[in-house]
Formats: structure tokens, C-alpha cells, sequence
């Protein structure tokens, strides 16, 4: 492989919270702290590195925050949650970044950028919302929220859950914004949990109630900042197939053709390999040199080689 020159990283919710899924402040930080320290790997090797980032349990507990508050304050839309958390672990991250780049005697910063991601309104997906989001309640607790405007599904035993759109990013709003904190040397956070939905109407940039998958805008964004690697960075260090069955296989490099038939049998689950091998297909298919979805620990070995993980490249 050629050497990389600028790299997009998308870490998972494992990189968000405790190992007992811990989402307190101080988990977090320290789960944060354990990132930092992988990506600052890859800076000391002189790539130019772009982070992005879920959000799920931190849009969750602000979800119970509106859900608790609500006879009180009026619920933030969803699309506010999604900023909301860009800041809060776009700071935190970057902070963490910073101490753990200096403790190299790296003499680079960290920047955090809430990031605003361009949604079809006619996307099909706002029709059909089936994304859940938030905890399960009670149908009386939930009829109250349906009483505001929110989609409530009936999920049998556990009770009545929220139910979202996930349109398809069209465009990374801020992407040009990204591109000059990257020229001016900054490792960059960004796009955190897909970015803040929005559409066009006609007049300014409008939020929607959506939640975007964050490995699809992710390598959206790689293609657009022109990136040559994309790592996804998951809790298992391989794509398997057969999972859970005595037939289970780790892949190591494959191309888009034989990833795209694994996918097209089923081998990935729809909420939780499938969209990582989405994106990493949609990366090396629309242009980019080379996509890898790993452990969060084997990260810098996959922006400077090919020895870890699910490697997918063109023929």
C-alpha cells in the first residue's frame, strides 16, 4: 500500500463509554481518554487525521432528560440533542486529544467543529421512520410525546419506544470549514453522531427530527475531504461471516465484490455490522483507496498497514 496521507476515523459507541456501558461524565471522559491515545498514534506518524464519532447514549440520556423535564420545560427537538452532544463530546475529546498529543511531544492541537449533514426531505425514510431512539415507557408516558407531534411504537413487553427517521447524507454541510482546520494543522472532530440534520427549503438551512447513520456520513465525508484511508473503529477487531455459528470467520482483505456478496446474503445485521460495512463499501466504491474496520486498539496499525483487521480495497 502507499503511504497514507490523510486519513477519516469513525469510532464507535465503545470509544463513548465505560466497559459496563457506563455513560456517567467521568466514564466517559475516561473512555475518551483511551481513544485519544490510539489517535494520537496515528498523528506521531504524520497523517492527517479527521475524527468523527457516535452519540447514542448521550442523545439517549438527553432524550430522559426531555421525557422527565417535560411538565416543566418544553422537549428540545431532536436535531438540538444531536448538537447538543456534538459539543459536549467534541470537547471532550478534544481536550483528551491535546493531553495525550502533548504527552508525545506533539506539538499539534485539536479542534471541534459542530457539523451540520444535508438530508433529502423527501427521502423515503421520513415516511417510514423505524430508527428507535430513547428508553421504553409506559403507553400513558408516551402518549404524552405523541401528543407533541413524536412517533411512538408499541414494542410489546417493554413497552411503547420513540421511533426516528435515518435519512441518507446527501452532503457534509461544513465540510469546506473542515477542510481549513485541517490545512491550518489541526486534528479535527467532527460530524459526531452523523451530523445535525438538514434540508434545504428555499431559505436558510433547516434542523430535522432524524437521527443519520455517523459510518455513512463518515464516509461521506472521507470522499469529500479527499481522504485516502477510512477506519471504521468497532469492538471487534474483524468483519465476521457466519457469526455465531461454528462456521464463524474473520475477513481479513477482500474486495468490494466479495464484501457486497456477504452483504447481499445476510451476513451483517442491519443495526450493527451492516452499516460499518456499508460505509466502508461506499468509500473504496465512490473513489477512496482504501477502508478498514477494526478494534478501536488496532486503529494506527490499520492507517499505516494492512496486518489488522477486515481490509477492503480495489482489485
Amino acid at each position: 500500500m502507499t503511504a497514507c496521507r490523510r486519513a477519516v476515523i469513525a469510532l464507535g459507541g465503545n470509544a463513548m463509554t465505560g466497559p459496563d456501558g457506563s455513560a456517567t461524565p467521568a466514564a466517559q471522559r475516561a473512555a475518551l481518554a483511551v481513544a485519544a491515545a490510539a489517535v494520537a498514534e496515528v498523528v506521531a506518524t504524520g497523517v492527517e487525521v479527521v475524527l468523527t464519532h457516535g452519540n447514542g447514549p448521550q442523545v439517549g440520556n438527553l432524550l430522559v432528560k426531555n421525557e422527565m423535564a417535560a411538565a416543566v420545560v418544553p422537549p428540545v427537538p431532536l436535531d438540538w440533542c444531536v448538537a447538543q452532544t456534538q459539543a459536549t463530546v467534541g470537547f471532550t475529546l478534544a481536550d483528551e486529544l491535546d493531553a495525550a498529543l502533548a504527552a508525545r511531544g506533539l506539538d499539534r492541537r485539536t479542534a471541534a467543529l459542530v457539523t451540520r449533514t444535508l438530508v433529502d426531505p423527501a427521502d423515503p425514510h421520513f415516511a417510514t421512520p423505524s430508527k428507535p431512539v430513547g428508553r421504553y415507557l409506559p403507553a400513558d408516558e408516551a402518549a404524552r410525546f405523541v401528543a407533541l407531534g413524536q412517533r411512538w411504537e408499541d414494542r410489546g413487553a417493554r413497552g411503547w419506544r420513540r421511533v426516528v427517521a435515518s435519512p441518507e447524507p446527501r452532503s457534509v454541510v461544513d465540510a469546506p470549514a473542515i477542510a481549513a482546520l485541517i490545512a491550518a494543522g489541526f486534528v479535527v472532530v467532527c460530524a459526531g453522531g452523523g451530523g445535525v440534520p438538514v434540508v434545504e427549503g428555499g431559505g436558510p438551512l433547516a434542523g430535522v427530527e432524524a437521527v443519520i447513520d455517523k459510518d455513512l456520513t463518515a464516509a461521506l465525508l472521507a470522499r469529500e475531504l479527499g481522504a485516502d484511508t477510512l477506519v471504521v473503529a468497532t469492538d471487534v477487531p474483524h468483519v465476521v461471516v457466519g457469526w455465531g455459528t461454528d462456521a464463524a470467520r474473520p475477513l481479513g482483505r477482500v474486495t468490494p465484490a466479495e464484501l457486497r456478496a456477504h452483504a447481499a446474503a445476510g451476513e451483517f445485521g442491519s443495526g450493527s455490522m451492516g452499516p460499518k460495512v456499508e460505509a466502508a463499501l461506499r468509500f473504496v466504491e465512490g473513489g477512496g483507496e482504501r477502508a478498514v474496520v477494526t478494534s478501536l486498539e488496532n486503529i494506527a496499525d490499520a492507517v499505516t498497514g494492512d496486518a489488522v483487521g477486515t481490509v477492503l480495497t480495489t482489485p
